[in-house]
């Protein structure tokens, strides 16, 4: 028995090892520029001042206005745009242009322009991708390989589950030494030192690391997710509606915004969608209180927009139990579900892959050094 343990042992060390050193380099790299996405919307106006206007006395553009500061911008983009209604009342609104002939073949590069929302003026144009924060994000969801790298990343996303689970099989404290599995030893070598830095940065952040790795692992690929979800609970596609007199003239932003408000007086505008076509409607994209996503919530409120009609909602009252699942998977990715402090948790979670990494590192070359020193030598 004691050997089958031991050779039991001996396999979930190979496995932890082989993992750390293959795919180590790669998890910090993912972790760290995870850590910088928490904040890149807080980050994004120091790197482009540009987003935020002077204080200013003059009441702020109305959505119409804004959105036809976007038409006469790009008068070649025929379909709908996507605003978003920032939280700072002095950043500029940024919309988003699905599918700029420039990157149609992309899974997602959307051309982006700020407008100011006090004077008018565009502030910032450019693509998905070639602004720094928008490169990172890039880098971190699919390692700049769009759709392969996707995949790829889902792959390390379950590679990274199975280090956990060795990690917690080796670290598992035998006859009752919790003390010990969860404390540094006091005035310890530095190989001991190094060994219980790598234990206690796995162990206190066991937990994160497992739901960044499960909801990671289900926003890359949510083809291959969803249906497994369905099995257990389901899951309904969203509403598609289309406005039901297609000519006429389209009432305004504005006024698709207020139809969608009155279904949720209490709820904070988060998105507006701009019809795609003739047939299309506004979609008002709100966030309830209680929602667990913050900047991607999932009321939404659809309006004709001919005659301002609300044609359908979907909100989380109305989830089935695979669709509230869904909700959280990437407000617990980026730590939002839990405000401040769960994002700033998240944020941890970036430098203690770097710490988990460099400690595992380390200590395999230590044991590595030794094992020459002491090698017996051949006459």
């Amino acid at each position: 028995m004691a050997s089958r343990t031991g050779g039991t042992r001996r396999f979930w060390r190979a496995l932890h090892l082989y993992l750390g050193l293959n795919l180590g380099l790669l998890l910090t790299l993912t972790g760290i520029t995870g850590s910088v996405l928490v904040f890149y919307q807080e980050l994004d106006p120091i790197l482009a001042p540009e987003l935020l206007a002077k204080p200013s006395a003059n009441p702020p553009l109305s959505w119409e206005a804004t959105y036809q500061t976007l038409r006469r911008a790009e008068p070649e983009r025929p379909h709908g745009w996507r605003l978003e209604n920032p939280e700072n009342p002095l950043r500029a609104v940024t919309a988003r242009y699905y599918k700029p002939i420039e990157t149609e073949r992309k899974s997602f590069a959307p051309l982006l322009v700020s407008v100011d929302r006090y004077t008018g003026q565009v502030v910032r144009r450019h693509l998905w991708g070639d602004s720094l924060t928008t490169w990172l994000y890039d880098l971190h969801y699919a390692l700049l390989l769009d759709r392969p790298g996707k995949l790829v990343m889902a792959v390390i996303g379950g590679l990274l589950l199975i280090a956990l689970i060795s990690g917690l099989v080796l670290w598992w404290p035998h006859s009752g030494k919790w003390r010990t599995a969860l404390t540094l030893k006091k005035r310890a070598s530095s190989e001991r030192l190094i060994y219980d830095l790598h234990k206690l940065a796995g162990v206190y952040g066991w937990l994160v690391f497992a739901v960044l790795a499960i909801t990671g692992i289900a926003l890359e690929i949510p083809e291959y997710v969803k249906p497994l979800v369905m099995q257990a609970a389901p899951m309904h596609d969203p509403p598609s509606p289309q406005s039901r007199q297609p000519s006429g003239k389209r009432i305004d932003v504005d006024t698709a915004v207020s139809a969608g408000m009155a279904r949720y007086p209490n709820a904070t505008l988060v998105w507006i969608e701009t019809p795609n076509d003739a047939a299309g409607c506004y979609r008002i994209n709100l966030r309830q209180p209680g929602e667990p996503g913050r900047r991607f919530p999932k009321t939404n409120v659809w309006v004709d927009q001919y005659n301002g009609e609300v044609l359908a909602v979907n909100a989380p009252e109305n989830f089935s139990g695979g669709e509230l699942f869904w909700s959280w998977l990437h407000p617990l990715h980026s730590g939002e579900a839990f405000g401040l402090p769960g994002r700033l948790l998240i944020f941890a979670a970036g430098p203690l892959c770097a710490l988990l990494y460099a400690t595992g590192l380390i200590r395999w070359l230590q044991k590595r050094r030794s094992r020459h020193q002491f090698k017996p030598r051949g006459r």
